[in-house]
């Protein structure tokens, strides 16, 4: 089977051919021929098996290869990452056309949005709330909406959606193709699309063998202890074939804690989570895509965008909220036919948490197994080289950066890498009150070694002359003797080396 056999337009075929995409998933072979027909149509299927293009081929087709400007097309997604990763496989198929996207979502600038959306975008992709809030404002019109898409339904409802949903299709045609597709079908979704849909056809798209749990995925669950879940994760990190790996975690601190502990061990950390503006996330996500960081901590709320297949390790730091949970953390990886390992955590308080997970996938092990970073089982459960540690040997880039400017015995010399004696000991604080890191004042050849002026506050404790401190080789004695004084010591500044 192939694209052609399921009449897809030529120039769409050869845009997916050109990436390499040549065979369609169950999922597309199944609901594109009655898309394409304008039926409407409720599409279930595990996550990671194709259900971009099974809506995207048949939509773009309908709109024809020349389709007027203004946005007749809707597609309506619970998360920005999420936008943002359709709006580039939508890209894809309409590349040899000159349909227009735009990616309508919050954390970013509406100018662009809007700029975007008066030069004609035929297709949106967006999120509830500020899809309504430029619909409110006149900014976006959708009366002339021909498709409407619902994507991860389910994750609608998880996160409140629902209600926004509903407004939405009150501002678009009564008469209209829609199609909506979710990993799960919960009450709420059934309800809403026999509100809203026209006699749906239900297509589910699994094997007859699989089990509720993806059966292409090795499911590995651990009782941990908290102090000693990153000395577990970090030996993980070093595993025999561990590609792109994914550490999910119940709040945003948690991720950045975790992002800036395995960074200091020397991994290619990167994290995704909301106190993060969004151009940060779309950068972290892009060089995770890109393979220039391969681990992503993220949030459960940005788990629905990470749509990358050569995911091969999803690591749950901590449990998630139920099975439906579960099963969209996992689903990150395993994906486009590609096996993949969940190794999961589940602390002494949260067994009864595991329990219900465990008895709703069938799992059959209802007590995991109690599991340091020194057990045997974990390094051959994982395939992990016997005698790894939690630390890569090579040293991380800011620890490599403090070790510039230090003469050996961990002192600068006077004239040679640090313009004072012995630098500036770690502990000490600088005017600002900031503490400094040693081997940060000018070097011999006047040029500054600071090491963490990304952390100093604007114009204090920096070295590139912008801030209050203008250092040279005659200013280090009245900084030492002012340092005495604060001190409340009285004593006088300690005789030249």
């Amino acid at each position: 089977m192939t694209f052609q056999d399921l009449s897809i337009d030529a120039d769409m075929v050869q845009a997916l051919a050109d990436r390499g995409i040549l065979e369609p998933f169950p999922i597309q072979t199944q609901t594109i021929p009655l898309a394409l027909s304008g039926q409407d149509i409720i599409g279930q299927a595990k996550t990671g098996t194709g259900k971009t293009f099974a809506f995207g081929l048949p939509l773009a087709q309908r709109l024809g290869a020349e389709p007027a400007p203004g946005v007749q097309a809707l597609i309506v997604v619970p998360t920005r990452e999420l936008a943002v990763q359709v709006t580039e496989d939508m890209e894809i198929i309409t590349s040899n056309r000159p349909t227009t996207i735009v990616s309508i979502y919050g954390g970013k600038a509406y100018e662009g949005q809007i700029e975007q959306l008066k030069a004609g975008a035929q297709i949106v992709v967006g999120t509830p709330g500020r899809l309504l809030d430029l619909s409110q404002q006149r900014i976006l019109d959708l009366s002339n909406v021909q498709e409407i898409v619902l994507d991860e339904a389910d994750k609608m409802l998880d996160l409140g959606f629902l209600p926004d949903v509903e407004k939405i299709f009150s501002k678009v045609p009564a008469v209209r193709h829609t199609m909506l597709f979710s990993a799960t079908m919960p009450g709420p979704v059934v309800a809403l699309a026999r509100r809203f849909m026209s006699r749906p056809l239900h297509i589910r798209a699994t094997d007859v063998d699989d089990t509720i749990a993806q059966a292409n995925i090795e499911h590995v669950v651990y009782r941990a202890h908290a102090l000693d879940k990153d000395e577990v994760i970090a030996r993980i990190l070093q595993a025999e074939g561990r590609g792109k790996t994914v550490v999910f975690t119940r709040t945003k601190r948690a991720a950045a804690r975790i992002t800036e502990e395995l960074i200091d061990r020397g991994f290619q950390a990167a994290a995704v989570h909301g106190d993060m503006s969004q151009e940060a996330r779309e950068r972290a996500m892009a060089s995770f895509k890109a393979g220039k960081k391969d681990v992503l901590i993220a949030t459960d709320v940005a788990a629905r965008g990470i749509d990358v297949d050569d995911v091969t390790h999803v690591i749950n730091h901590t449990i998630p909220e139920d099975e439906m949970a579960y099963l969209h953390r996992v689903g990150r990886t395993g994906r486009a036919g590609r096996t993949g390992i969940a190794v999961t955590f589940v602390d002494w308080e949260d067994l009864h948490k595991w329990s219900v997970i465990d008895r709703a996938l069938e799992f059959g092990r209802p007590e995991p197994v109690e599991t340091y970073s020194s057990s045997p089982h974990l390094y051959t459960d994982l395939n992990i080289p016997q005698g790894v540690k939690g630390r890569l040997h090579a040293t991380p880039p800011h620890k490599e950066a403090k070790r510039e400017g230090v003469a050996p015995g961990g002192r600068g010399e006077r004239g040679g890498r640090s313009g004072e004696r012995g630098g500036q000991r770690s502990g000490e604080r600088s005017e600002g009150g900031q503490r400094r890191s040693r081997g940060r004042g000018r070097g011999g050849d006047g040029a500054p070694q600071s090491t963490d002026a990304a952390t100093a506050p604007e114009g204090r404790g920096t070295h590139d002359g912008g801030g209050t401190e203008h250092h040279d080789g005659n200013t280090a004695p009245t900084r030492r003797r002012r340092r005495s004084r604060r001190s409340g010591a009285g004593t006088p500044p300690p005789a030249q080396a």
